[in-house]
């Protein structure tokens, strides 16, 4: 863990068996789960409201184009952002900001001004994500966070099951668009959660100070010279100055300067740390490959396999279950396994999970394959979100995560494609079974990679 990592969480948690230990992350997590369940609940009813406004299916496709668009336009530079602000803050104001947005939609009646708010506030999202991260390493001790990952892992299961439920029941006495008004009161609790939670860099709160690469402890390679030979040969981010006036210091470098610089950072500590890169990126190769393969989910079942429209409600239902059951497992038994462990046997099980989807010719066979994937799916993200705040430098987690995310975006927007031509091209159960089987033979990969850490770190 990164001393100031470590320092933070310390100051908040002095003892690791006091109930006091859990009272500021048992707020995080309740702010989080009232936020992941109203993303649900806004989802549904923005569709609906569109529909109802448009009547055009096209416009409702519009909107799932906004979310990737979204981490376009903000990967390539939120993280040079997110380094540098104070995360309890940012966190706040982008809760607030999306309680805003999305409590005016309903006055809108224009579909592209709902479109450009709505771009706004999925782009408040892909911001969020990142400076939540950071903030989390600094509040919860290294040795809670794979059980802090579970937990959080199991109240997104229960947001993506309960959430359409939600969503269902106020649609009975209220119309979509006051359901939106309660999505934005829902966004609102969890920003004003938020202002409970410790401020655990209040020197961010008062000036811009440089950024040190302090690494986690115990890579697989010799973070402690890596670090030396990154901080002499990278620039600052903030050059040396007499003067502490932010005038002085903005006209010093402009943005695009302190872009470069950060990139050129993130290039630095890659080459330093490439195992932590590799399995990054594979881990992530996982993820654009099963949204490859979940656009393709309908016409495979719908005509291939010939479902009806409440045989595929089923499906869904029975992933659901999967992820849920694999959420509250996970939970029960996080301690015992490593992350290493989560991580590799989590993601060569979401692979045979697609493997039988794919492959899988009857509905029966389906279904278990849904179930498999989903069940499996929760191990894989506490293996890989733990990992992540283990070996990646809390300073750098922003800049990090927008770079890498931008590049995985573009991958992930051709995936899509690549695989939608083959479907159209050549044959849609080909095209799945292919992405399948590249799927998992990327999840072996991983937990080959991912299992060199089992002689290397004790958690």
């Amino acid at each position: 863990m990164s001393p100031s990592a470590s320092a933070s969480a310390t100051s908040v948690d002095d003892s690791h068996n006091s109930p006091y230990s859990w009272k500021f992350p048992t707020i995080l997590l309740i702010a989080s789960g009232i936020a992941y369940t109203g993303d649900w609940v806004f989802l549904i009813a923005l569709n609906l409201t569109m529909l109802h406004l448009s009547g055009a299916a096209l416009a409702i496709a519009g909107l799932y184009m906004l979310k990737p668009f979204a981490a376009l336009c903000t990967n390539g530079w939120s993280g040079s952002m997110i380094d540098r602000t104070n995360k309890r803050r940012l966190m706040f104001s982008l809760d607030l900001v999306r309680a805003i947005l999305i409590g005016i939609l309903p006055l809108l009646h224009n579909v592209w001004v709902i479109y450009a708010v709505v771009l706004v506030v999925y782009m408040s999202s892909s911001i969020f994500r990142p400076a939540a991260m950071a903030y989390i390493v600094r509040l919860v001790p290294e040795v809670r966070l794979k059980r802090f990952n579970a937990v959080q892992s199991l109240i997104h299961s229960g947001a993506f099951l309960i959430g359409p439920a939600i969503a269902g029941l106020l649609f009975l006495i209220l119309s979509p668009q006051a359901t939106i008004i309660v999505t934005a009161i829902s966004f609102l609790i969890s920003a004003l959660l938020t202002l409970l939670l410790p401020d655990l860099e209040p020197e961010l709160s008062k000036s811009i100070h440089p950024l040190t690469l302090e690494q986690k402890r115990q890579t697989m390679i010799d973070v402690d010279q890596a670090t030396t030979n990154m901080d002499e040969a990278a620039t600052p981010i903030v050059p040396a100055t007499t003067s502490n006036n932010p005038a002085t210091m903005r006209r010093a470098r402009s943005p695009w300067t302190i872009l470069r610089e950060d990139w050129g950072q993130v290039y630095k500590f890659s080459r330093h740390v490439p195992m932590v890169m590799i399995i990054y990126l594979l881990f992530y190769l996982i993820m654009v490959l099963t949204a490859a393969l979940d656009a393709q989910e309908v016409a495979l079942t719908k005509q291939v396999l010939q479902v009806t429209d409440s045989q595929y409600s089923y499906l869904v239902s029975i992933a659901g279950a999967g992820l849920g059951a694999g959420a509250l497992v996970n939970l029960l038994i996080v301690k015992r396994l490593h992350v290493a462990t989560l991580m590799g046997a989590g993601s060569i099980g979401v692979g045979i999970g697609y493997i039988m989807y794919a492959f899988g010719g009857s509905f029966g066979m389906v279904a278990v394959g849904f179930f498999v994937l989903a069940f499996f799916l929760a191990f894989a993200n506490t293996g890989f979100t733990t990992f992540y705040q283990q070996h990646v430098p809390v300073e750098m987690m922003g800049r990090i995560s927008g770079v890498y995310g931008l590049i995985l975006a573009i991958v992930q927007m051709l995936c899509v494609f690549v695989i939608g031509a083959l479907a159209q091209i050549w044959d849609i159960a080909g095209a799945v079974r292919l992405g399948a089987i590249c799927m998992l033979v990327v999840a072996i990969v991983l937990a080959m990679y991912s299992g060199r850490l089992l002689k290397k770190l004790p958690i």
